[in-house]
């Protein structure tokens, strides 16, 4: 297995982010690397294509805001720096890729709720992420119950 050094862990700020963040802090502590977290925050306008006449900026900066503070607490938890922390805006895949790129990422860690059939084709983050990735990506399996 390879020796990652610099992992990028992307996260969707759910309750679903803490079995991601989860794995990603062991994959750190295994291999003695350098973990960044990551949320990209999508413009509302890409979400409703323009088609409904309102100002969206003031929701967009709420959004911001509310990414800001919930990110912070991930990264206080797990005693991340804050120049390791990234917010940013766009598309999620593309974001993901575009720092990964200039990080120097080995290992992107994603949540993946593991779609098929015709949602997987729709695409997903994960989907989106897998197949333009310059690295090796982990999916993690979220919002499924584990069985006993």
């Amino acid at each position: 297995m390879p020796n990652y050094r610099l992992i990028l862990t992307a996260i969707d700020l759910s309750e679903e982010a803490d079995g991601v963040l989860e794995r990603a802090a062991g994959m750190a502590a295994q291999h003695g690397a350098e973990l960044h977290l990551l949320h990209v925050v999508e413009p509302l306008s890409l979400a409703y294509g323009g088609d409904i006449p309102m100002d969206f900026s003031e929701v967009q900066l709420q959004l911001q805001k509310q990414a800001e503070t919930a990110l912070a607490k991930y990264a206080e938890r797990l005693t991340i720096p804050p120049a390791q922390c990234h917010l940013l805006s766009g598309r999620p895949d593309a974001q993901i890729h575009e720092l990964s790129k200039s990080l120097g990422a080995n290992l992107i860690i994603v949540g993946s709720h593991g779609r098929k059939g015709l949602a997987l084709l729709l695409g997903s983050t994960a989907n989106g992420v897998l197949h333009g990735a310059d690295c090796d990506v982990l999916a993690v399996r979220v919002g499924q119950h584990k069985k006993p």
